[in-house]
């Protein structure tokens, strides 16, 4: 029963620390909502912004001036928050690894390596809450920009909802707890 937990927290916590890391680099946090025309369709991420002409396909990015130039609030934090996370999660993804029971590392010691699992949960549940501290602040963000500007009647032509990378980093935040979870309460 603990070897299945093990791998089952293992492959969780694999899936979700991948996911984490393709939300941090993907572009597409931020997805317009508004495009009657359907002309184009445009991403912004935390790192570049990016055009897809809808009817030939050409793709055009525009990479932000740099990484300690003045961005707004919801970018900073978010990528310190996500690459914060995607470190932990790859962190605990190690120390779980040599802490698995199939693996021959420290065979003798079912203590220690019991510990490593401990510990790689808790280190995932911190990454997690990280991870989903910094896609819920990423998203709210954008929920409040659009209410302000749809309470003043302001329409810019281009609204955006939530992207992809946005609900991408929801999920493997929310995946790599309850890896955690498996890890600190139910390998007991």
């Amino acid at each position: 029963m603990s070897a299945a937990l093990q791998m089952t927290a293992f492959v969780l916590a694999l899936l979700s620390t991948l996911f984490l890391l393709l939300a941090t680099c993907t572009d597409c946090w931020m997805v317009n909502a508004d495009d009657s025309l359907e002309v184009s369709h445009k991403c912004r991420g935390l790192w570049r912004e990016c055009v897809t002409n809808m009817q030939d396909g050409v793709r055009t990015c525009d990479q932000y001036d740099s990484i300690l130039a003045d961005h707004p609030v919801k970018i900073v934090v978010t990528r310190t928050l996500l690459i914060t996370a995607d470190l932990l999660a790859g962190l605990a993804l190690a120390v779980l690894l040599l802490g698995l029971d199939c693996i021959k590392f420290l065979k003798e010691e079912t203590c220690v390596k019991l510990k490593m699992c401990y510990g790689a949960g808790v280190i995932l549940g911190i990454g997690s809450i990280l991870g989903l501290v910094g896609s819920v602040w990423y998203a709210v963000d954008v929920y409040v920009e659009r209410a302000m500007l749809v309470s003043h009647n302001i329409f810019l032509g281009v609204h955006y909802d939530f992207g992809w990378s946005c609900w991408l980093g929801m999920a493997g935040s929310t995946g790599c707890f309850m890896a955690c979870v498996l890890l600190t309460c139910c390998l007991y």
